[in-house]
């Protein structure tokens, strides 16, 4: 199962890091990454495989959550099915 992983927030030291070792952590293998700092904004997304993350949706969501307010960043988790049907006419 794909799923989108995005990133936005102040540039700092280490966030690729820190969202590569959650994603370790659990199980999640990272397919594509992508970032770009715009004026000191960080911006990544990463297609990931979470169908071999070791805890549930939920929980991931929750982890997800406090990396994000323990960076101070907006990180979010879209599943690829929602993803697609979001942006199908």
């Amino acid at each position: 199962m794909k799923a989108f992983i995005t990133v936005v927030g102040r540039d700092t030291v280490g966030v690729v890091a820190r969202v590569s070792g959650l994603c370790s952590e659990l199980g999640i293998n990272i397919e594509d990454i992508s970032q770009s700092i715009l004026q000191g904004m960080f911006a990544m997304i990463m297609l990931v495989d979470i169908a071999g993350c070791t805890v549930s949706h939920e929980e991931l969501r929750a982890r997800i959550g406090a990396l994000a307010e323990e960076m101070g960043m907006q990180i979010t988790l879209t599943r690829q099915e929602v993803f697609d049907a979001m942006h199908t006419v």
